[in-house]
């Protein structure tokens, strides 16, 4: 008979790929893991993993169980919580992890409202960009940008229409002149960054269905989304932001929008668990919270640009 518990480190192991991380997850020793995943594979007469000291890779017949393995925790914990006594209170500690810019700029602020209305909450919030730091820090949740088809977390949108726009400092703007087309911002000062050792100076743009595309360059760029906004503020040059990091520099006029009538690159902003068991009342109240207050700067960003552009 199959153990839930070797199940789930498989799962686990799958999404982590790794035996030390699952184990350390879990607060084990990795020969416990390993123990787990080969009583599994003797369990089911099939061999899950193909290891070797230096790597660690799902087996053809690995991947294919993954997704049913996958589904039956997940019906399981759903089963779990319909027994289980619901409760409002919020309380204890909850750990999330966001991008250093929307995290700093829109999210913190949400974040102390969050803890002020329910004061028995602990929050502790780590500044990361990477998606697979939720699998390898001891975190509840993660607001993350981008798409993904990844099916080992659980992803529930937050702003899903949110996209890039074309910002530059009033006072940089009166220094060095308003873009009139694509083409001029060759002429101007990027500020871009860099992730994961890539340059993003290939900036996209759509108008009436065409696809526009426009390398940058700059003086000045930084592997921190936030000081590229900060610089840009500070009247350094133009950059290409998600509206949600740069909202509240627009609405207060600290940056002004280019060419609003090239939309920019869709950016959803989402909130990721783990587990599905993470995804607790705590986390659901959150994400509503979060969620509303991307809909209001999205309802404010049509108002005050789509209609004019």
């Amino acid at each position: 008979m199959i153990r839930l518990e070797d199940l789930t480190f498989f799962v686990r192991v799958a999404a982590l790929n790794s035996f030390s991380e699952a184990a350390r997850e879990a607060e084990i020793q990795p020969a416990q893991v390993s123990t787990a995943i080969k009583r599994l594979e003797q369990t089911i007469n099939t061999r899950l993993f193909a290891r070797s000291t230096r790597s660690l890779r799902l087996t053809p017949e690995g991947e294919l169980f993954l997704p049913y393995a996958t589904q039956l925790l997940q019906i399981l914990e759903a089963g779990i919580d319909q027994i289980q006594p619901q409760t409002d209170e919020v309380h204890g500690v909850l750990q999330i992890a966001v991008p250093s810019d929307i995290g700093r700029n829109m999210l913190l602020s949400e974040f102390q409202r969050f803890q002020h209305r329910h004061p028995a909450l602990q929050l502790k919030i780590l500044f990361s960009d990477s998606i697979t730091d939720v699998f390898k820090n001891p975190v509840d949740l993660a607001f993350r940008y981008g798409y993904s088809d990844d099916a080992s977390y659980i992803s529930l949108p937050v702003s899903p229409k949110n996209r890039r726009v074309l910002v530059a400092s009033p006072h940089y703007l009166e220094r060095c002149g308003v873009p009139q087309s694509l083409n001029e911002l060759s002429q101007h000062n990027a500020l871009t960054y860099t992730l994961r050792g890539r340059i993003y100076d290939k900036w996209s743009f759509i108008k009436n269905g065409e696809l526009h595309k426009v390398t940058v360059k700059g003086t000045i760029l930084s592997d921190d989304a936030e000081v590229i906004r900060r610089l840009a503020v500070s009247g350094e040059g133009i950059t290409y932001r998600s509206w949600l990091d740069v909202s509240d520099d627009v609405l207060s006029g600290r940056l002004q929008i280019i060419l609003p009538e090239f939309e920019g690159n869709s950016l959803p902003l989402n909130l990721i668990c783990p587990h599905r068991k993470q995804l607790s009342n705590t986390v659901r109240l959150l994400h509503q919270l979060i969620k509303q207050r991307c809909e209001d700067l999205q309802a404010k960003f049509v108002e005050r640009f789509i209609k004019v552009a």
